[in-house]
């Protein structure tokens, strides 16, 4: 953990910038659009951002995490979107501070390594960020430190996630896809996903 430590505080800043950069240009009427993320509009995606920076920034604090209840509730206010990078750039700070990352934590009832959720929150400013952009027709980019630590953290965990349903099954991509591409596979999401215009037609298998 020594040596992830010392690089950790530049790799936080760097997931973040372009997530707050893309959370920046949503406009309000952009909240009810589709997202690559299930069945999750842009509010449901952007109120779990703002549960998720809340609860694993109380984590990192060493401070007691929302309850579930206050966690799902309706965030979304006026203000969201400065709210949502006010939040991402406590959770940064929160982050990179050393002490964050030793011992255990509680996180969702159960025990972990604070190495470990520290991994999460890097992977949780990249997925979402690049979800947050697809969904609203916005490009983020992120350096490739970033997307090797996320995809040798995510590698390490995906079988366990995806049998509680977080992730879903590898998307195959071609020869020559780029890092975020392939690390957007690994997650479960198909690079090419665009929204699907409302009006629309299902296509029937």
């Amino acid at each position: 953990m020594q040596a992830v430590r010392f690089a950790v505080s530049p790799l936080l800043t760097a997931a973040a910038a372009p997530t707050v950069g893309v959370v920046r240009q949503v406009g309000a009427d952009q909240l009810s659009a589709p997202t690559p993320c299930s069945d999750w509009t842009v509010r449901q995606l952007v109120n779990h951002q703002l549960s998720g920076a809340l609860a694993l920034g109380s984590v990192a604090r060493k401070e007691q995490v929302p309850p579930p209840a206050e966690s799902t509730a309706d965030l979304i206010g006026d203000d969201w979107a400065a709210r949502l990078e006010e939040e991402i750039d406590r959770l940064v700070a929160a982050w990179s501070e050393p002490s964050a990352w030793e011992g255990t934590v509680s996180l969702g009832g159960n025990e972990r390594p604070a190495a470990v959720v520290g991994g999460v929150v890097l992977t949780e400013l990249v997925l979402h960020g690049w979800d947050l952009a697809r969904a609203t027709g916005l490009d983020a980019e992120w350096s490739d430190d970033v997307l090797e630590f996320v995809r040798g953290d995510l590698a390490k965990r995906i079988e366990q996630g995806r049998q509680h349903r977080m992730f879903g099954p590898e998307v195959a991509l071609p020869a020559g896809a780029s890092d975020l591409d392939k690390l957007l596979g690994l997650s479960g999401r198909d690079p090419n996903w665009t929204p699907r215009p409302r009006n629309a037609t299902p296509r029937q298998s």
